[in-house]
């Protein structure tokens, strides 16, 4: 089969279109013909892991540079989520049948930049969405399993007003969906050239960070949900309500100090979590989608043999739509 393979990591020219041997599923295992995968913040972050910015604790940088490879990657084909076909099923399992459409959120194994990947029966992975073709469906995922897992921890109530710093990525954008679902009043933070996209998700407010400094402008969150750990607790505890939240996806030491210090000391919280992979998450967004209440604006689709443009596409900056990588055995755009 073909795979998009990297054995040095650099910039998207270290992407190579190879012959790699078609894996076979386990017993418990799905072998998923992979129709289409997205370009998303992790898949440029692995390529270059060791040049690229750590948004978590420096204690966690060596286990994470271990996981991933010291010089060398040791995960050498990109792509952690995706939606496809069953092609062939282990002799235990009961969920899935050849034919079966599906999506998935394959984590740090990845895999997904290939024309097949072996997935576990009890992972993130269910039916996809009916009324969504492949192409959209692989962009909910990963956004899913977070956004979700997120949130929860933010208990958020219908009425209540979020904020979402970094509105216009995976995880932000399906925050902001998720947040309308649920009945809260939403605005997103993002850059001038994704103002549209982030209004077409549903947010209630955009705030373009390039003009204002959404700690200066006199509202007040029940949440505050920072993506990429931009903020801190000093300058947004003044744009929280009484009990309110700052809620972190991504966080250095301080914010574990402030999350610490405020579980003691305020009414206003803050709080650093890791998402659940659980595949809970995509049933919920299956139904919402399914139910029209989740988009997946896309903008631009590469073929596999295309995957080094599409990273760069991406690394760009200027998209404001998701980038999808498609494979030759299913058709642009077309449900099925």
């Amino acid at each position: 089969m073909k795979a998009v393979v990297f054995t040095e990591y650099g910039s998207p020219d270290v992407l190579r279109l190879q012959e790699v041997p078609r894996p076979t599923p386990k017993e418990n295992e799905l072998l998923v013909r992979v129709c289409a995968t997205p370009v998303n913040y992790g898949d440029l972050t692995a390529r270059n892991f060791a040049n690229s910015a750590f948004n978590m604790p420096a204690l966690l940088y060596l286990p994470a540079r271990m996981a991933f490879g010291w010089n060398r990657p040791k995960i050498n084909v990109l792509g952690s989520e995706l939606a496809g076909d069953v092609a062939a099923v282990g002799r235990r399992v009961t969920k899935f049948k050849p034919g079966d459409a599906v999506f998935a959120y394959v984590g740090m194994k990845m895999g997904a930049n290939a024309e097949y990947i072996c997935l576990p029966e009890h992972g993130s992975v269910t039916l996809k969405p009916a009324n969504l073709a492949y192409d959209e469906a692989a962009t909910l995922p990963y956004g899913a399993i977070m956004a979700v897992s997120l949130l929860q921890k933010a208990r958020l109530q219908p009425g209540q007003k979020i904020l979402i710093n970094g509105a216009s990525g995976g995880i932000g954008g399906m925050a902001v969906q998720l947040a309308k679902a649920y009945g809260a009043d939403v605005t997103g933070v993002c850059g001038t050239l994704r103002r549209e996209y982030v209004s077409t998700l549903g947010a209630d407010q955009v705030i373009d960070y390039t003009e204002q400094d959404f700690t200066q402008n006199g509202e007040r969150y029940d949440v505050i949900l920072d993506i990429l750990g931009r903020t801190c607790f000093a300058r947004c505890k003044n744009s929280l309500t009484p009990n309110g939240i700052l809620l972190f996806a991504s966080f250095k030491s301080r914010a574990l100090f402030d999350m610490f210090r405020t579980s003691f000391f305020n009414r206003k919280k803050v709080i650093c979590t890791l998402a659940n992979e659980h595949v809970d998450s995509l049933l919920l967004v299956k139904e919402l989608a399914e139910a029209g209440k989740i988009k997946a604006p896309l903008e631009q689709r590469f073929p596999l043999e295309q995957t080094a443009a599409a990273h760069r596409y991406v690394e760009a900056g200027h998209r404001q739509g998701k980038v999808v990588i498609m494979l030759n055995h299913t058709e642009l755009g077309g449900v099925q």
